[in-house]
């Protein structure tokens, strides 16, 4: 009787990730947090926006963390050109600024999260993973400029979301995981599952960039 071996293993690939900043030890640092994570992997790294459209265009990775202030070309500018040419490369915005005008300025140029330099390495992480997965993140520090009680006029819901599910929402729209959703709503996770199935229902069986326009029309990202 021929014996065969077993089939291999599918492995999932890691994130393959660029890196854009124009401080050397910014760059090392963030190198050598990512390179602690299997599942992660630093394919490349710039040092202005031009070199990331450049390094990006050759080796497309899933996302690009890059600095907003650079030389020669910035951040911002460098994302508009991805969202244009690279849709499939995911930005992720890196600041040390928590400035509201930099964060709707970040979002307006298409990129997909906005993170402090000084988070730690678990956010860092949980960030790159939701951007690359089609979500978005921001950092917990500048979520109060996304959500922003303000005190402009409240926007009508068509929807008719009850005020619980509006927070799902938001939460939804900013990329956070159901774990730390219910975290901070102080509810399970099955009643954020549970919401989230409720909000689809509602809105439409729409995918992360379409949800997170949905919060930015109920004025709930403004």
């Amino acid at each position: 009787m021929t014996m065969h071996p077993p089939p291999p293993q599918a492995t999932t690939k890691p994130i393959r990730v660029l890196l854009a900043d124009d401080h050397e030890l910014v760059r090392d640092g963030i190198r050598a947090r990512l390179q602690k994570v299997p599942e992660l992997e630093v394919v490349g790294e710039a040092k202005n926006g031009r070199e990331a459209l450049a390094l990006a265009q050759e080796l497309r990775p899933d996302v690009l963390l890059m600095d907003v202030s650079m030389p020669i070309m910035n951040g911002l500018e460098a994302a508009m050109q991805i969202r244009k040419t690279m849709p499939g490369v995911a930005v992720l915005m890196l600041s040390i600024y928590d400035n509201p005008e930099y964060v709707r300025g970040v979002v307006q140029a298409g990129a997909r999260g906005y993170i402090l330099k000084d988070i730690s390495a678990t956010e860092m992480i949980t960030a790159i993973t939701s951007v690359a997965t089609g979500g978005y993140y921001f950092s917990s520090a500048v979520g109060p400029t996304l959500v922003g009680a303000g005190t402009s006029a409240p926007v009508e819901d068509p929807y008719g979301l009850t005020d619980r599910e509006r927070q799902v929402l938001t939460a939804v729209a900013k990329g956070q995981p159901n774990k730390e959703v219910a975290k901070e709503l102080g509810i399970s996770v099955r009643t954020v599952e549970s919401h989230r199935l409720n909000l689809r229902e509602k809105v439409g069986n729409k995918n992360a960039a379409q949800l997170y326009k949905v919060a930015q029309d109920l004025g709930l990202l403004d």
